[in-house]
């Protein structure tokens, strides 16, 4: 599935790969803008400005910066998922040891490496992402567990059933359609959120990092 998209992705990958910046953390020593990630869904779009109803419910305009890249999610499933890829995955510890994911992005080969690590997130309390390479992956009993591998570190993160699996897919600005959901990792600017990048769902396939 993911060989089908790349065609599609290529004149785009050099814009994509920052969705490395989807999932990448920003230390303070980078010297970068303030880091925020709009959640919601689209009130309306029109010229440089996406109005997005945020989950908090509360309504933001993100500001669009000059050539802003766009792209969206598509399905795939753990069984996609094999030794080598490199995937990014949110998760939260797990009771009994270990990290439980919240979902997992597999990501195009060309992307292999964009932020390599694991660090805080905040797609829920306490949550992490790690993106890193697939040392192997099982099934187990409750479920299935893969090991990953990141600067020479190993995590074992399970995946249980249900969890959210997808990878990146094109999109056109026609797919920012009122209520449709966006992921937008954007900076914070005095005029509100600076947008680099979007995802949006559509298909009925919504991005869950």
């Amino acid at each position: 599935m993911i060989k089908n998209i790349l065609p599609a992705l290529v004149l785009g990958l050099s814009a994509i790969a920052s969705a490395a910046i989807l999932l990448v953390p920003v230390h303070a020593e980078d010297q970068k803008p303030e880091q925020v990630h709009v959640r919601g869904s689209i009130v309306s779009y029109g010229g440089t400005v996406l109005k997005v109803k945020t989950r908090e419910g509360v309504t933001v305009d993100v500001t669009l910066a000059d050539g802003w890249n766009l792209a969206s999610v598509a399905n795939a499933a753990v069984t996609d998922i094999k030794p080598g890829d490199f995937v990014g995955i949110a998760s939260l510890p797990s009771a009994g040891g270990g990290d439980g994911a919240l979902e997992v992005l597999i990501f195009p080969p060309a992307m292999k490496g964009a932020g390599e690590g694991s660090y805080g997130w905040d797609l829920k309390p306490n949550s992490s992402m790690t993106n890193a390479t697939v040392a192997d992956a099982v099934k187990g009993v409750d479920g299935r567990t893969i090991t990953v591998s990141y600067h020479g570190k190993e995590k074992k993160i399970s995946i249980p059933d249900g969890t959210p699996v997808v990878t990146i897919a094109p999109a056109t600005k026609d797919d920012l359609v009122p209520g449709a959901v966006v992921f937008i990792p954007a900076e914070k600017a005095a005029s509100g959120p600076l947008a680099h990048q979007v995802l949006v769902g559509k298909n009925g396939v919504v991005p869950p990092m």
